[in-house]
């Protein structure tokens, strides 16, 4: 098997080990730095280094090994600590991510960003501890069969060949053929023999432990491995110098750079340099182990394959449901039938849910991006600030955590900069010069709520009210306070006094807003001038599976989502008013709340146009209240989420489709939709008319 076909595993775990280098970069100290952390980190940058050498990705390899080499300056105490030098840190880290993504996308990395962040890096080691840090002669670590000079000057004289015994634990024959063969790529197999549970490797060559790791650990973890080095004298048979009597386990955390002024040695040359010490077991290694052999890499298409499997299971299982319904007393009768539909049901649903928790991440994967973007705004704002996260265990769907990130990160910048003030404005209203910033998250019914929440200044609803009109908005001084704060989703609307990197164009948040609604959510602020702000996203866990209220209009079904029914009523005819330009009212618990009759916005034939005959579900959408009329309320059930525009294309006031159990197709409402089309059609002169406004109260509520 070619080497290049471990690519997507080295790519993703080089993904994660960038992500742990960031984390522990943003958690250390640098007055009193942890050294279990600056440990992780240069494990993190010698892992990317001998990944990027073995498959050849020469300015990646070369760059992680200056990196590498300062980062054990720093772990050995030769090199202070400061601020300045994590940011440039932070940097490498960057630059390092896009090379990678480049040799992903099968690109050549930006040279000009290779070269700058070397320069810096040889400069900081210039001018912090008096030398140069050398990148390695050879691009990569040669996969041929190779002799070096000066690696034969550093053997030891009693050995006439180096001769290394890799034994392979717990390794399935399947794992232990592919490494058989890259084996015989870096050097001469002597012998091969073992079984599952032990599989020892004779090799000769010029080859390091390192070369070996870097080849194994994309295919086994390094557990599994043990390399001990065999003495050879002429003439006689290979046995274990006396001083290698145990193989020795090659831990990757105590791999030791190639400094430039010594001549390359192997790594494997003296065993008490590679043994881990007595007094410092490492101790997460069994734990980590254990967690990943719990786990497997699945590819995210079949994860989505067997969920629409599993949403026609559950369309078959309703058309069952129908049919049995549909034969009455016959099945009455029939018991086993009844308690086989009874089972199914039950096993039908619980299949789904498991299937479901598949796709479910926790929230930590995306709240681990923000300490990096909190660090880097609060430095250009010259503001000082904590974060504070909760529910990072939390879990979400995959596709929504994925489409979640990007207005979150909107929502958490606006924080910073038009919420929280400047630490002296903070110290001269008595509040700590630190701001707050929290982000939360909480399941709530069916859904998960994700709050951003911050101690600033809170919003000030005369300057938004009077911004708005400037910007020509339709406000009054009666609105709600909520309604107030819902202006800053406005496109273009902004209350920055300058536009700075950060923010103040305007462009962004009627984005978020728009990107939330496309996964089936809404956002609701809180706010109180002086206190703070807290931003509220409400989302479903899940698009594929949806809880929905089925209703009747004329001679259609549509589903309603179940997370925006409020409640369901009979209007009274004292209790509906007719507004100004043929809007109509209905009045609740001293609320009114527009009227929706779903017949005239989507030209339903055959519905009840009386509207106390008819049903008033109240709903709720963007933070407002509406009152639909409806002819019929079927009940509640869980229906499979089909992409209309996939399949069709996008219709004002539907967001998806949905198959019942009789094969007929039903269509799931969008509740603003609704409201917007029915305004639209008002002002297109197709005007919504409800029959005989006289009908209704003539005065307007007051």
């Amino acid at each position: 098997m070619d080497i290049a076909d471990f690519f997507d595993t080295f790519f993703e775990e080089a993904e994660e080990l960038l992500a742990d280098m960031e984390q522990h970069l943003l958690e250390l100290d640098v007055d009193d730095p942890d050294s279990e952390q600056l440990n992780a980190i240069f494990r993190a940058a010698h892992s990317i280094k001998g990944g990027a050498g073995t498959f050849g990705f020469s300015v990646l390899q070369k760059t992680t090994h200056i990196f590498e080499n300062l980062l054990d300056h720093a772990r050995k105490g030769e090199l202070t600590l400061r601020a300045d030098l994590v940011d440039t840190f932070l940097e490498a880290k960057d630059i390092m991510h896009e090379q990678l993504d480049a040799y992903r996308n099968e690109e050549e990395p930006n040279q000009e960003a290779y070269e700058r962040i070397c320069q810096t890096l040889q400069q900081i080691a210039l001018e912090e501890i008096g030398q140069t840090l050398d990148a390695p002669a050879v691009p990569a670590p040669t996969i041929e069969k190779k002799t070096s000079a000066s690696a034969e000057a550093a053997e030891p004289s009693s050995l006439s060949e180096r001769h290394l015994l890799v034994a392979l634990l717990n390794v399935s024959e399947k794992d232990r053929t592919l490494l058989v063969e890259e084996l015989e790529q870096l050097g001469d197999v002597q012998s091969h023999s073992g079984d599952e549970k032990r599989y020892e490797v004779t090799l000769t060559g010029d080859v390091s432990a390192d070369d070996i790791e870097a080849v194994m650990c994309f295919i086994i973890e390094p557990e599994q491995i043990e390399i001990s080095v065999v003495a050879v004298e002429k003439n006689e048979e290979a046995s274990v110098s006396p001083e290698l009597d145990a193989p020795v386990a090659v831990p990757t955390d105590v791999v030791e750079p190639t400094n430039s002024a010594k001549p390359a040695t192997p790594a494997v040359a003296k065993p008490a340099d590679r043994a881990p010490s007595p007094e410092k077991p490492a101790k997460s290694a069994p734990k980590k182990a254990a967690a990943e052999s719990a786990s497997i890499r699945v590819s995210v298409d079949k994860v989505d394959q067997i969920i629409n499997l599993v949403g026609e299971l559950i369309i078959t299982q309703s058309m069952l449901d129908q049919t049995v319904s549909d034969l009455g007393d016959q099945s009455v009768g029939n018991s086993s039938l009844q308690n086989g539909m009874s089972l199914l049901q039950r096993n039908a649903r619980d299949l789904q849910e498991a299937v479901m928790s598949i796709r479910m991440i926790p929230m930590e994967f995306v709240f681990s991006r923000f300490p990096r973007v909190v660090r880097d705004t609060a430095g250009k704002l010259g503001k000082e600030i904590e974060l504070i996260t909760e529910g990072k265990s939390t879990e979400l769907d995959k596709s929504l955590v994925e489409r979640i990130t990007d207005p979150l990160t909107h929502l958490v910048r606006n924080s910073l900069d038009h919420g929280i003030e400047m630490p002296d404005e903070r110290e001269a209203v008595g509040k700590p010069r630190v701001g707050k910033l929290v982000l939360s998250a909480r399941h709530q019914g069916g859904n998960i709520l994700i709050e951003v929440r911050d101690d600033g200044a809170g919003m000030d609803r005369d300057r938004l009210l009077a911004k708005a009109r400037e910007n020509g908005l339709n406000v009054s001084d009666n609105m709600s306070d909520e309604e107030v704060f819902q202006l800053i989703f406005a496109p273009g609307f902004s209350t920055a006094k300058e536009v700075t990197d950060v923010s103040g164009r305007g462009v962004g948040m009627d984005v978020v807003k728009r990107n939330i609604q496309g996964m089936g959510g809404r956002v609701e602020i809180q706010s109180k001038k002086g206190e703070g702000t807290n931003t509220r996203i409400v989302l479903p866990l899940t698009l594929a599976i949806l809880d929905g209220m089925s209703i009747k209009v004329g001679g259609e079904t549509f589903i309603l989502p179940l997370s925006t029914v409020l409640e369901s009523l009979q209007p009274a005819k004292g209790d509906m008013y007719a507004m100004a330009g043929d809007d109509v009212v209905l009045k609740v618990r001293d609320e009114y709340l527009p009227v929706i009759a779903i017949h005239e916005v989507l030209d339903v034939e055959n519905a009840i146009t009386d509207p106390t005959k008819s049903i008033a579900v109240i709903v709720q959408g963007e933070g407002r209240r509406y009152a639909m009329l409806v002819d019929e309320l079927i009940g509640q059930q869980q229906v499979v989420v089909k992409n209309l525009e996939d399949n069709y294309r996008k219709v004002p006031g539907v967001s998806a489709a949905t198959i019942l159990g009789d094969g007929s197709v039903a269509l799931i409402l969008d509740i603003t939709g609704l409201h917007r089309l029915s305004r639209a059609k008002k002002e297109a002169g197709k005007q919504v008319n409800y029959p005989h406004l006289s009908y209704y109260q003539e005065a307007e509520p007051s």
